[in-house]
Protein backbone atom coordinates (compact mmCIF):
# COMPACT_ATOMS: atom_id res chain seq x y z
CA UNK A 1 0.00 0.00 0.00
CA UNK A 2 1.70 2.95 -1.02
CA UNK A 3 1.13 5.81 1.91
CA UNK A 4 3.81 8.70 0.63
CA UNK A 5 0.87 10.96 -0.13
CA UNK A 6 -2.27 12.82 2.33
CA UNK A 7 -5.52 12.97 1.21
CA UNK A 8 -7.96 10.81 -0.74
CA UNK A 9 -6.90 6.94 -0.63
CA UNK A 10 -8.82 3.64 0.23
CA UNK A 11 -10.76 5.36 2.94
CA UNK A 12 -8.35 5.94 5.62
CA UNK A 13 -7.98 9.22 6.62
CA UNK A 14 -4.61 10.98 5.33
CA UNK A 15 -3.27 7.95 3.53
CA UNK A 16 -3.34 7.14 -0.32
CA UNK A 17 -3.49 4.22 -1.57
CA UNK A 18 -1.99 2.90 -5.32
CA UNK A 19 -5.17 0.57 -7.24
CA UNK A 20 -4.13 -1.66 -9.74
CA UNK A 21 -4.78 -0.11 -13.27
CA UNK A 22 -7.62 -2.58 -13.77
CA UNK A 23 -9.22 -2.42 -10.11
CA UNK A 24 -8.67 1.57 -10.93
CA UNK A 25 -10.61 1.70 -14.52
CA UNK A 26 -13.51 -0.59 -12.94
CA UNK A 27 -14.09 1.50 -10.05
CA UNK A 28 -13.97 4.64 -12.57
CA UNK A 29 -16.78 3.53 -15.11
CA UNK A 30 -19.01 2.35 -12.68
CA UNK A 31 -18.53 5.67 -11.20
CA UNK A 32 -19.50 6.86 -14.80
CA UNK A 33 -22.47 4.70 -15.68
CA UNK A 34 -23.92 6.25 -11.74
CA UNK A 35 -22.91 9.84 -13.16
CA UNK A 36 -24.65 8.88 -16.16
CA UNK A 37 -27.72 7.43 -14.17
CA UNK A 38 -28.18 11.05 -12.14
CA UNK A 39 -27.91 13.07 -15.44
CA UNK A 40 -30.64 11.06 -16.59
CA UNK A 41 -32.32 11.67 -13.21
CA UNK A 42 -31.98 15.30 -13.63
CA UNK A 43 -33.23 15.43 -16.92
CA UNK A 44 -36.08 13.52 -15.65
CA UNK A 45 -37.06 16.41 -13.32
CA UNK A 46 -36.44 18.69 -15.66
CA UNK A 47 -38.92 17.36 -18.32
CA UNK A 48 -41.46 16.78 -15.53
CA UNK A 49 -41.42 13.57 -15.77
CA UNK A 50 -44.08 11.28 -13.59
CA UNK A 51 -42.70 11.08 -9.73
CA UNK A 52 -42.86 7.19 -9.39
CA UNK A 53 -41.01 7.15 -12.74
CA UNK A 54 -38.25 9.29 -11.30
CA UNK A 55 -38.03 7.54 -7.98
CA UNK A 56 -37.57 4.53 -9.88
CA UNK A 57 -34.65 5.13 -11.71
CA UNK A 58 -33.61 6.83 -8.35
CA UNK A 59 -33.80 3.50 -6.47
CA UNK A 60 -31.52 1.88 -9.48
CA UNK A 61 -28.74 5.14 -9.23
CA UNK A 62 -29.11 3.90 -5.37
CA UNK A 63 -28.29 0.46 -5.62
CA UNK A 64 -25.83 1.19 -8.60
CA UNK A 65 -24.08 3.53 -5.50
CA UNK A 66 -24.16 0.46 -3.10
CA UNK A 67 -22.51 -2.08 -5.57
CA UNK A 68 -19.78 0.76 -6.22
CA UNK A 69 -19.23 0.74 -1.89
CA UNK A 70 -19.40 -2.76 -1.83
CA UNK A 71 -17.07 -3.33 -3.95
CA UNK A 72 -14.59 -0.57 -2.39
CA UNK A 73 -15.14 -2.25 0.93
CA UNK A 74 -14.53 -5.14 -0.38
CA UNK A 75 -11.30 -4.19 -1.77
CA UNK A 76 -10.10 -2.39 1.37
CA UNK A 77 -10.79 -5.05 3.67
CA UNK A 78 -8.81 -7.81 1.22
CA UNK A 79 -5.97 -5.06 0.64
CA UNK A 80 -5.56 -2.24 3.20
CA UNK A 81 -7.02 -3.59 6.15
CA UNK A 82 -5.18 -7.05 5.83
CA UNK A 83 -1.75 -5.38 4.80
CA UNK A 84 -2.49 -3.73 8.76
CA UNK A 85 -3.06 -5.86 10.79
CA UNK A 86 -0.29 -8.28 9.06
CA UNK A 87 1.86 -5.23 10.51
CA UNK A 88 0.37 -5.16 13.30
CA UNK A 89 -0.95 -1.37 13.03
CA UNK A 90 -3.33 -0.57 15.71
CA UNK A 91 -6.84 0.42 15.11
CA UNK A 92 -7.45 -1.09 11.75
CA UNK A 93 -10.42 -3.18 13.20
CA UNK A 94 -11.79 -0.09 14.92
CA UNK A 95 -10.82 2.19 11.81
CA UNK A 96 -13.17 -0.49 9.56
CA UNK A 97 -15.39 -0.83 11.80
CA UNK A 98 -16.27 3.15 11.88
CA UNK A 99 -16.20 3.06 8.30
CA UNK A 100 -19.03 0.51 8.21
CA UNK A 101 -20.87 2.05 10.33
CA UNK A 102 -20.77 5.05 8.59
CA UNK A 103 -22.01 3.20 5.47
CA UNK A 104 -24.65 1.92 7.09
CA UNK A 105 -26.28 4.61 8.40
Amino acid sequence: MDTDLPGAGCGCVGRVKKRPEKECRDLLNRLSRIEGQIRGIRRMVEENAYCPDILTQSAAAAQALNAFNRELVSSHIRTCVAEDIRGGREGAVEELVDTLRKLMK
